[in-house]
């Protein structure tokens, strides 16, 4: 009796990995985060991005040609020392990031994102923290995830599709003919030519930097965007010309894998961090005695506050409890994610913890980081709620100007990427 009951549960376990890509609100808010951090970095340090990037760093191009020489890391800034070539970088991953974040073509946007962090972060190492660390290989993740299925622009352009299709079939909108194939707008869906044309410009410069040596000294950075331009092109063809095929199927399967198993390895990216800051932070005598907080507090560089910092300071026992809670939390999480309650309301404490480091340190960016990789824990029930709560307002605030309509009942088709092939969206361990 328990052999059939073992095999069927093996094949209800397959068939989800396989059939939908898990956590598309979690993927959802990590791709917003990240770019988002990263946008609002590159913002900040735009009139310093020529002293800690470009001609003016302390860290010289030939320093930086030298140490890449040995470390064999990829960075598109030491193909030439041109300023011209790093105002076009430091634009470009701007671009990338803006775009990310607002889901344009996210495929795509992801590879340009990931192409600017290491190209930036790499050209100046020791510029960086551990929030840069973190965004370092988000960077690399994102590629691998479908992280455009809700919440971006790509997912509302599909969702027009899907419905002008609808309309063109004779469905509930009024049984309309092939030529009344328009969107909620009247509009009429076109084709899309960015993509391909963008496909084609990452191809001549993917060929250009791989006849020249310039992807790195690594083999596994060229083979992965060798593997995401063919596999870019592969989609875009299928989807074209067999969208209702055993290939798109195929295709379908294999992206929810990749998405899938990225979206562990980012799981268990996010304990190692935390495990090994908590049981490091044990072996410290002033973790030991609950002074390690003090030490911060009293660094000028870290207290944008002086006169907060002062404060939390002037008192024993609260230096005394936020020290030893911040061990505490940091070592019990990743024990914690089989138990949903107890997990999330140590996802609140963490959080807030990074929230104070903020406020406190004047650290925002490795916060924002920290914040948007803890995001692959939050339950999806509140993702959603969260979500339809940004529409609602978003509608009430189009209401209010006088421009828009009475809000037509929603059933979530407008937030997916792929209408036809998404998956209930829920995790174990994402609630």
């Amino acid at each position: 009796m328990g052999t059939p009951s073992r095999a069927r549960g093996l094949a209800r376990g397959i068939q989800r990995i396989t059939a939908s890509s898990l956590g598309p609100y979690q993927s959802a808010v990590i791709r917003i985060g990240f770019s988002a951090t990263y946008l609002l970095f590159l913002l900040r340090e735009l009139p310093h991005r020529h002293e800690m990037y470009g001609p003016d760093a302390p860290w010289r191009w030939d320093m930086a040609e030298q140490l890449i020489s040995n470390n064999q890391a990829f960075t598109t800034l030491m193909w030439t020392d041109s300023t011209v070539w790093f105002e076009i970088v430091y634009a470009l991953a701007l671009i990338a990031a803006a775009l990310l974040l607002v889901g344009w073509h996210t495929r795509a946007m992801s590879v340009l994102f990931m192409a600017g962090v290491l190209s930036l972060q790499n050209r100046s190492i020791f510029m960086g923290d551990g929030g840069d660390n973190v965004l370092h290989l988000m960077a690399i993740y994102l590629v691998l995830t479908r992280c455009g299925q809700v919440w971006s622009l790509d997912a509302r352009r599909a969702a027009r599709r899907a419905r002008a299709a609808l309309t063109a079939d004779g469905g509930p909108d009024g049984g309309a003919d092939a030529g009344s194939d328009v969107d909620e707008g009247g509009r009429s869906p076109r084709a899309d030519v960015a993509g391909p044309l963008l496909w084609v410009a990452y191809g001549a410069v993917l060929v250009w930097a791989t006849g020249t040596d310039n992807l790195g000294g690594t083999v596994w950075l060229p083979v992965l965007f060798w593997i995401l331009w063919t596999g870019h092109g592969v989609w875009w063809a299928v989807n074209r010309y067999a969208p209702h095929s055993e290939p798109r199927t195929l295709l379908d399967v294999i992206a929810n894998l990749a998405h899938n198993a990225t979206l562990v390895v980012i799981m268990a990216e996010v304990c190692l961090i935390y495990s090994t800051a908590g049981w490091y932070k044990i072996q410290g005598s002033r973790w030991q005695d609950g002074t390690a907080l003090y030490f911060p507090l009293q660094l000028h560089y870290f207290t944008p506050w002086p006169a907060l910092s002062d404060l939390l300071a002037s008192s024993g026992v609260m230096v005394m409890v936020l020290t030893y809670a911040t061990v505490i939390v940091q070592v019990a999480f990743p024990f914690t994610l089989f138990n949903r309650r107890v997990k999330n309301v140590l996802l609140v404490v963490m959080i807030g913890e990074h929230a104070g480091i903020a406020l406190l340190l004047g650290l925002p960016f490795f916060s924002m980081a920290m914040i948007a990789a803890d995001a692959v824990f939050l339950p999806t029930v509140f993702l959603v709620w969260l979500g339809g709560r940004a529409a609602l307002g978003r509608e009430l605030l189009s209401r209010g100007r006088g421009r828009g309509k009475v809000p037509r009942p929603r059933d979530g088709a407008e937030d997916r990427e792929a209408p036809e092939h998404s998956g209930s969206g829920g995790h174990t361990l994402v609630g």
